[in-house]
């Protein structure tokens, strides 16, 4: 999915042509509304995002992906930050945790580019729901785990590099509205209050992620 650029994307694109990719340039209402026509377009099994500058971190991603859902609803697994200004350095691991029901109550949420599921399950839960400029990759993800009876699978590994400086953590501006806008999503969808705990543990939870952090931390996302 392109949003009509002006620039060499579809030129790279173009290197990588084959009967089994699918490419879609028209303009967009942004980075939520060209996922949602990418769920509309695609007649696939299981659903997953790869945006650009993002990168699958080892060739065999896709299969560990699919040799997860062949028991599961959905499945994710961990995530490298990297900085390839400067030769692809690692700058923050994102390393998840198992699922529970009520977990994003308690600020937890898996890596949106490590996010696979079932056809049937993107379908019940529809699409990115575009109020929300920021956070409606956490909106998606949370309604299908809380909302619905799906079994989600922890894969292990680090499934995608993700390059520094997306949407959601470019400034600390961008990490502000993505907290208030995840908090609007669980008012919502999990009656939470006007202020919830998950409103102070998701941001807090991501303090072991960055290296130099503490050796061996776990965070949740």
């Amino acid at each position: 999915m392109d949003g009509a650029s002006s620039d060499e994307t579809m030129a790279v694109v173009a290197r990588y042509a084959c009967d089994q990719l699918t490419v879609i340039s028209e303009p967009d209402r942004g980075l939520y509304d060209a996922m949602n026509k990418g769920l509309g377009a695609y007649r696939g099994d299981a659903v997953g995002f790869l945006n650009a500058d993002d990168r699958f971190h080892h060739p065999g991603a896709l299969s560990i992906v699919a040799q997860a859902l062949e028991t599961a609803d959905a499945c994710y697994g961990d995530l490298d930050y990297v900085d390839r200004a400067r030769e692809g350095r690692i700058v923050r691991r994102w390393r998840a945790t198992p699922w529970r029901k009520g977990a994003f109550r308690r600020g937890w949420m898996p890596a949106h580019p490590t996010f696979y599921c079932r056809r049937a399950v993107a379908d019940a839960v529809g699409g990115f729901d575009l109020r929300y400029r920021v956070a409606a990759d956490y909106d998606f993800m949370l309604r299908a785990l809380e909302l619905h009876d799906v079994a989600a699978a922890r894969v292990p590994g680090v499934l995608v590099d993700m390059d520094i400086g997306g949407r959601s953590s470019a400034s600390l501006t961008a990490r502000l509205r993505h907290n208030l806008e995840a908090l609007d999503s669980r008012r919502r969808w999990l009656r939470s209050g006007v202020v919830d705990y998950a409103l102070f543990a998701k941001p807090l939870s991501k303090a072991g992620q960055f290296v130099g952090a503490a050796s061996g931390a776990q965070a949740r996302g």
